[in-house]
């Protein structure tokens, strides 16, 4: 996998004549979370249209308490978002599983301490410091459980991603897939359109629904996702 920077870009730029008065692209984004994306894809001329397929739900109100972890990991945006609304103090020590996780910790005033070259739970595995002491992972409920089970940490649910499925199938010439649930969702709504991906777990659960993956983001985050559709489109 491509290793990426850990600041953020300028949105990309694409020839000047792109072929944008044809190509539809379709954000599955939840609704919360869709408006900085569709802006930035509007902005490029592209015909946007905004079709949720998954829905965000917190999981409870209660405090977490970070004094007794040498660490807490963080391993997406609304994971970071929800963490951070739920602290009773700064964490010892941050990781986020990648730029646009770190990009939602610092909006709330935290930083991260190690944000991995690579952007997945393998990549973070990798660089975190060993012995690596006592850890708290906070995610998604169902998340993966490779940092539990390899570092013995403990694990705390923060919301609940829904899939939805909306009245009619969406329609475009390519869509956008944040995260695994949206993958699994567009094709489920009976969908056939091709895909960019923002990262390998998105582009592994498009391609097992039987989705074909145009491009996979180089960084996961919003402009990583502008520059693949952009990508996508020279290459089509």
């Amino acid at each position: 996998m491509r290793r990426e920077p850990s600041g953020s870009r300028p949105p990309p730029r694409v020839s000047e004549d792109p072929p944008v008065d044809r190509l539809r692209v379709v954000v599955t984004r939840a609704a919360a979370q869709a408006e900085p994306l569709v802006s930035r894809l509007e902005e490029l001329g592209y015909e946007v249209v905004a079709c949720p397929l998954i829905e965000i739900v917190p999981l409870a109100d209660g405090p977490i308490d970070p004094a007794p972890y040498d660490w807490v990991v963080v391993t997406s945006p609304n994971g970071a978002a929800e963490l951070a609304r739920r602290l009773t103090a700064p964490p010892r020590r941050l990781a986020a599983v990648g730029p646009g996780t770190a990009a939602e910790l610092r909006a709330h005033g935290l930083e991260p301490a190690l944000v991995p070259r690579v952007s997945t739970q393998e990549g973070l595995l990798a660089e975190l410091p060993r012995p690596a002491g006592r850890v708290l992972v906070a995610a998604a409920e169902g998340a993966r459980r490779l940092l539990v089970d390899e570092l013995g940490a403990d694990f705390v649910a923060l919301y609940r991603t829904i899939e939805l499925r909306p009245d009619e199938a969406p329609e475009g010439d390519v869509a956008v897939v944040a995260s695994a649930s949206a993958a699994r969702a567009l094709a489920a709504s009976g969908a056939r359109i091709p895909v960019v991906a923002i990262g390998p777990q998105a582009a592994a659960s498009a391609r097992d629904a039987g989705l074909t993956v145009l491009v996979e983001a180089e960084t996961h985050d919003l402009d990583g996702l502008v520059a693949a559709v952009a990508r996508a489109v020279a290459e089509t």
